[in-house]
């Protein structure tokens, strides 16, 4: 057993953090769309 295997640093569940970001860049590509959608309508 390495070092960093005995000293984590992170004792987060990798599970819950790749659940956030999943769903932080969904949100972000959601709101993107949205902006672009919107403008075309208002442009219309």
């Amino acid at each position: 057993m390495n070092e960093f295997e005995r000293d984590v640093q992170s004792k987060n569940n990798d599970v819950v953090d790749s659940g956030k970001g999943f769903i932080f860049s969904f949100l972000f590509f959601f709101i993107i769309f949205f902006i672009g959608v919107f403008a075309k309508v208002i442009g219309s």
